[in-house]
């Protein structure tokens, strides 16, 4: 067998600290690169929301939200597919869930207390189809959203956001512009 030398040792390190290097600058850059794309769908996503079809939309439902006797159910469930679609985004770790505290935990908070509340209408849904995962996304996004609420108050531990600060969005989003509810192409 062949004895390394100094210099054989010295190449064999560095060559090895430069794999390793790469590798570690490969990963930060992969890292990088998902954040802005993940910031870059939230800014996609934002300007939907507050597009006209997505307001009308906002408004219809939380106007029945609030309603006393709400009566029939609108057919107009954009809002809560919309926060389904975040939430299997945000599930996925394809959007930061910070990111996405900051940019829709009001709203989606607010629309699952009023879903939920009086009667929780995901779980009459998931009954009626014999299906448990009529808008799960949107249930575990609220719930994370209620929890990093939670975490930056530094306050108790609870399961729902208050129905009071919840209508008091919903009833801003009642009033929101625009004309009547244009359907989904």
């Amino acid at each position: 067998m062949a004895s390394f030398d100094l210099t054989t040792w010295a190449a064999l390190v560095g060559t090895w600290v430069l794999v390793v290097g790469t590798l570690v600058f490969a990963y930060w850059q992969l890292r990088q690169t998902q954040r802005l794309h993940s910031a870059t769908t939230l800014l996609d996503l934002r300007e939907r929301f507050y597009g006209p079809r997505h307001l009308a939309a906002r408004r219809e439902l939380s106007t029945w939200l609030l309603a006393p006797q709400r009566g029939e159910e609108p057919e107009n469930w954009e809002v809560a597919l919309f926060f389904q679609l975040i939430g299997s985004l945000t599930h996925t770790r394809a959007l930061d869930r910070r990111a996405v505290w900051h940019a829709f935990g009001t709203w989606v908070t607010s629309y699952y207390v009023f879903m939920t509340q009086p009667e929780d209408l995901l779980l009459r849904w998931r009954r009626e189809t014999n299906d448990p995962l009529v808008f799960a996304e949107f249930e575990w996004l609220a719930k994370t959203m209620i929890e990093l609420d939670r975490r930056a108050s530094h306050g108790p531990r609870h399961e729902r956001a208050s129905t009071d600060d919840a209508r008091y969005v919903l009833e801003g989003e009642s009033h929101l512009p625009g004309g009547p509810a244009v359907p989904a192409p």
